[in-house]
């Protein structure tokens, strides 16, 4: 056998080199936070990768992977291998995964179609009405809802068509106010926001027959409506808000798919409090919400139960203040995404992912009221901490939600650079 020249030994060492640096440009695939002990894995491999919205459904029905979006398409995870698997391709807009069937319903050129993940055999759902956004899937997956502006185009920012989710501060020009000086994230949020509520454009809520493809409109308003979430259990009920800065609306409702019992889920008490980024429960008895009593100043998560009409309200610190909440599958459990200090809560800390265990404050004095049943259950939130999220952008919300096993917590982050979606395991890594 010839030995190698001095050429060939060369280029070998070059290859090496390029091998070794692309290698340590990688984001770690597994690893113990050295601030929380929890262990973190990276889900995704291909940069640009990411989770979903933190209330659409990102599941499959038999629980065994989660779905994402990476720049070619719809992918799957398998949570227990981490097998990547390639299901649709294109540009798309994922609406939901089906909570009874191995499907995923997304948007594409314009149509709705319905994928199955284990055939790869699709559906065409059919077409939203004009200037209309579809954004959730009812239990029976018999109908999908969504909003759509009546004799318009949706109203755009520079960044981002507002016409289904929230208005995002996706640039630099985003960021700068009227007067030329620069915002914070939660100012150029409201700015936004405010944009969009003024205009009063006419909308209406529809649904859309998984079936038939026929579309029915119902609840016309020229209030902007957003955030269509279907309960989990309930075929005809549907929760919505009032989009818009939360100090200036009623945000959280629901209504039936006939457009009878509009029901006003909370009712502000004091001025500058603010309810919103709203979330069912699993069983679909509780709605969830992020509470604050003022506006950035004192922080709660509180549920209303939509069979008994009981309430509660856990208490958090200022630094626990997270974007968005989630429950877990069993309802013990709490997540947050934590916040930056440009954020509402103005934290100095915040930017971790956290485990809150909720904690009921017991009546041990025995001083209940003759109506305690009606009045508000207290409790707070015993927060863990489990990502340091220090290197993380928050122009990127997280988004965390629980695994069906209740194991893991997932999000994204561009904590290493390019988005990427991970997991925490919520029980705390064993010391070697």
């Amino acid at each position: 056998m010839s030995q190698p020249t001095p050429r060939k030994l060369a280029f070998f060492a070059i290859l090496l080199t390029t091998l070794t640096l692309r290698a340590a440009d990688q984001p770690p695939t597994d690893w113990v936070d050295p601030d929380t002990g929890h262990r973190v894995v990276r889900l995704s491999r291909e940069p640009g990768s990411a989770s979903l919205y933190f209330n659409q459904n990102a599941y499959t029905a038999d629980g065994t992977r989660v779905i994402i979006t990476t720049p070619e398409g719809i992918s799957t995870i398998n949570l227990k291998t981490r097998a990547i698997d390639p299901v649709v391709q294109g540009k798309i807009k994922v609406i939901t995964a089906a909570r009874k069937t191995n499907e995923v319903y997304y948007l594409k050129d314009g149509i709705i179609y319905a994928t199955n993940l284990d055939t790869r055999a699709t559906r065409t759902i059919g077409k939203p009405p004009p200037h209309g956004g579809v954004s959730t899937l009812n239990a029976d997956e018999t109908l999908l809802a969504g909003t759509t502006v009546i004799g318009g185009a949706p109203w755009q920012s520079s960044g981002a068509t507002v016409n289904g989710p929230a208005p995002a501060i996706t640039g630099t020009a985003d960021l700068i106010g009227p007067d030329g000086k620069r915002l914070t994230y939660a100012e150029a949020k409201d700015q936004m926001l405010n944009k969009r509520l003024e205009q009063h454009l006419p909308m209406t809520l529809f649904t859309l027959n998984t079936k038939t493809g026929e579309v029915k409109t119902f609840h016309h308003s020229t209030d902007w409506l957003n955030h269509l979430q279907f309960s989990p259990t309930d075929p005809t009920l549907l929760m919505f808000c009032h989009e818009g800065p939360w100090h200036k609306v009623d945000r959280i409702w629901t209504i039936r798919t006939d457009g009878t019992q509009l029901t006003k889920i909370h009712t502000r008490t004091m001025n500058m409090e603010i309810a919103g980024h709203e979330f069912w429960s699993a069983d679909g008895k509780t709605i969830w919400y992020d509470l604050q009593t003022p506006r950035g100043e004192d922080f709660w998560v509180a549920g209303y139960n939509i069979i008994t009409g009981a309430r509660s309200q856990y208490h958090l610190d200022r630094n626990e203040w997270s974007v968005h909440y989630n429950v877990s599958p069993d309802g013990a459990l709490f997540a947050g995404d934590g916040g930056d200090p440009e954020m509402v809560a103005h934290a100095p800390d915040g930017k971790w992912i956290y485990l809150f265990h909720p904690e009921p404050i017991p009546d041990v004095a025995g001083i209940s009221a003759p109506n305690s049943a009606n009045l508000i259950n207290p409790g707070y939130f015993k927060a863990e901490r489990l990502v340091n999220l220090s290197k993380h952008d928050y122009h990127l919300e997280p988004n965390v939600t629980f695994s069906p096993d209740m194991k893991w917590i997932l999000f994204r982050s561009n904590m290493f650079g390019p988005t990427q979606v991970f997991a925490v395991e919520i029980a705390k890594a064993r010391s070697k």
